[in-house]
């Protein structure tokens, strides 16, 4: 039987100066390269594991813990945390943090040091969630890594800038919506879940913050093309978004012609534009290549 969580405010969580303190023992400087920007603020990491709904018995993957704010809080709620950090001397020392301030949930966690986009398997039971205060510059290949690989995961709740939590979040017909926003779409319902200030982080970015949930379907898209096939019309399609799909989706199915007789098939316009479609258009439009 599982020990039970703790629920008490036991000070086990990072505060700036704990931050500052464990990133000068460790000669760490945030880097820009990797995206890193460290939560410095218990009360936001408290926010996001709320907001991330954790329970009890949920098995949590965190991608990218840095010296360990956001782990220490999914620690406390969940039933254990696995952590992805890519960085030598973060993944080292996070540990002994962890056994120092929780010592009592310490064999409930598990580190993976790698690349989050290498990562294939997790030590332990199957991931039940994905929280994670993703490095900006890989938020969204690491995202889309993660749903495609740990079809386990049902609940993510995302920290990224705020521009790209809103492209995710993006219905179609608005401005930022693309492809983040419809490959996230494939997966999951996706809504933005807050926004989150520049103070709480060190150092301060320049930009701001939002959260976003992402709730797997129940049932996976009904169709006979598969995801990579799929996904190869969402490219297509944006990457000349200002073309009429007849014109974009040209070279993905071997002419102008072929595109639009895949498009009239799919009952779409040929002169419709990607910005416009759901994820099952494009589904649709995927089924309906010929050859």
């Amino acid at each position: 039987m599982s020990s039970s969580p703790s629920t008490d405010d036991s000070g086990a969580l990072l505060g700036p100066a704990d931050i500052r303190e464990l990133a000068a023992a460790l000669g760490v400087r945030p880097t820009k390269q990797r995206g890193q920007n460290f939560v410095i603020d218990a009360n936001t990491v408290r926010r996001i594991v709320r907001t991330a709904e954790v329970r009890p018995d949920d098995v949590v993957v965190e991608v990218g813990p840095g010296l360990g704010s956001l782990t220490l809080a999914l620690l406390e709620a969940a039933d254990r945390v696995t952590a992805v950090e890519i960085d030598d001397v973060l993944a080292a020392a996070l540990p002994s943090t962890i056994a120092a301030r929780l010592p009592g949930r310490a064999d409930r966690f598990a580190l993976v040091h790698s690349d989050a986009m290498q990562v294939t398997e997790l030590p332990g039971p199957p991931p039940t969630a994905l929280v994670a205060n993703l490095p900006y510059n890989v938020a969204v290949p690491v995202l889309l890594h993660m749903l495609a690989r740990f079809p386990s995961i049902e609940r993510t709740l995302v920290m990224v800038q705020a521009e790209v939590a809103d492209r995710l979040a993006a219905a179609p017909g608005n401005k930022v919506y693309g492809v983040p926003s419809v490959k996230a779409a494939w997966y999951a319902e996706v809504k933005r879940a807050g926004s989150i200030g520049r103070n709480v982080f060190w150092p301060a970015p320049n930009v701001d913050s939002g959260l976003v949930s992402l709730v797997r379907r129940s049932e996976p898209i009904d169709t006979t093309a598969t995801r990579e096939e799929v996904f190869a019309v969402v490219d297509a399609a944006f990457a000349q978004r200002r073309k009429t799909l007849r014109a974009a989706l040209a070279g993905w199915a071997g002419s102008a012609a072929a595109a639009e007789a895949a498009l009239v098939a799919a009952g779409i316009s040929p002169q419709a534009r990607g910005e416009s479609l759901t994820v099952d258009e494009f589904v649709a439009i995927a089924e309906n290549k010929q050859g």
